[in-house]
């Protein structure tokens, strides 16, 4: 059997690749590729059969992912747990990876699947970009209206949804929501889908939302990880003057929505190193910079975690980031409390799985509408 690897598909992304037989498996290895940055993570590839033998037995393909001791968080490969689609099949989780390790120390991760007949797209996680997001806003029926708010630095559309427009002095409460300012955090974007799918539900009684689902954008289209990358991470652009265009265009959106309702909390969806499993937990603004809003997002932590329940909550679901940073600028948190004085927190949300619950789309989502429901009793008193 041959194949090759296409990463010319969505999202595509793998490097340092190689191909060879071993009885009737195919071994395919691969690395994740940086893209420019100091991190790696994200893969997404196609596995394309191009022999003459679909009718043959399949056989079996091993997934090799090399390098494994240098993506971000890469500690156990039981862990990781990617997907796989079949030509005109749905994505589907693979077991958890196995570790082979190499004379010299190295460790890689490997899963074994099916050969494909025709060809299997293979990515880190379930993709999330443009064809995901206007599946939402079909399936929503319109209540969530798409408009262009700017462009990116490589010219491509940065889009909002929003519930409503709100008035000038408004007094509806307000949420401002942003995801995947890292372009391959794509869990951070399920969740996001379930909590608007679940806020298109409440109609009028729902808070004012406005939300910039794919942040990123470049990076998203272009594939990257996206943690860090150069010329600067887009979560740690926030400043004055921001060191992003893309962050200036949110910039200027989160103050117009700021004028067009009483702001009462920002979100920021992301998802953590690799290999976390423990469950969704939550970064507040760290206390000793910005002490009123800790302790109101201390308050919504626990009323979010609470909703959360044991099935998607890590434990303790609320923490305070002491890692270093490249960059010491602040992030979409840091502008919130010290631009706009709201209370802002991050949702990180694991690749793979929340202590034994398994992340599937639907799981994904439905912790979303958890939290989407919370967010709205804790709105309405």
């Amino acid at each position: 059997m041959h194949v090759t690897v296409d990463t010319g598909v969505a999202h595509g992304n793998a490097c340092d690749i190689a191909v060879h037989e071993e009885g009737d498996t195919t071994v395919v290895e691969f690395a994740a590729d940086p893209h420019g940055g100091p991190e790696c993570l994200w893969f997404c590839f196609r596995l394309q059969r191009d022999d003459d033998e679909s009718d043959a037995p399949a056989g079996k393909v091993r997934l090799v992912l090399k390098h494994f001791g240098n993506i971000l968080g890469g500690s156990d490969p039981s862990a990781i747990r990617p997907v796989a689609r079949y030509a005109g099949d749905d994505w589907q989780r693979l077991e958890p990876g196995t570790a082979e390790n190499s004379p010299d120390g190295c460790v890689r991760a490997c899963w074994t699947i099916e050969a494909p007949t025709s060809y299997v797209d293979v990515a880190l996680c379930y993709p999330y970009g443009r064809a995901e997001l206007d599946e939402l806003l079909n399936d929503t029926h319109g209540l969530w209206r798409c408009d262009t708010i700017g462009v990116s630095q490589a010219a491509r559309p940065i889009l909002r949804l929003s519930n409503d427009y709100g008035t000038v002095d408004g007094d509806r409460p307000g949420l401002y929501l942003i995801a995947r300012q890292h372009a391959g955090e794509t869990p951070g974007s399920w969740v996001l889908d379930g909590f608007l799918r679940q806020i298109a539900t409440l109609g009028d009684d729902a808070p004012l939302v406005w939300a910039v689902p794919l942040s990123n954008i470049d990076g998203i289209e272009q594939g990257d990880y996206g943690k860090d990358n150069f010329p600067y991470d887009l979560n740690r652009a926030w400043g004055h003057p921001p060191m992003r265009h893309e962050t200036l265009v949110i910039q200027r959106d989160v103050k117009r929505w700021q004028q067009r309702c009483r702001p009462v909390l920002g979100i920021d969806f992301h998802a953590p190193g690799a290999c976390e499993t423990d469950g969704i937990y939550m970064y507040l603004p760290t206390p000793e910079i910005y002490p009123a809003q800790h302790d109101q997002a201390d308050r919504w932590t626990a009323r979010l975690a609470e909703a959360l329940t044991h099935e998607f909550a890590a434990e303790p679901a609320n923490r305070v980031a002491r890692y270093r940073s490249r960059w010491e600028t602040p992030g979409f948190v840091g502008y919130c409390c010290a631009e706009l004085k709201l209370c802002a927190l991050t949702i990180e949300t694991p690749y793979a799985s929340a202590g034994n619950t398994l992340l599937t789309r639907e799981a994904y989502r439905q912790a979303g509408r958890r939290l989407a429901d919370a967010v709205a009793a804790h709105v309405a008193g």
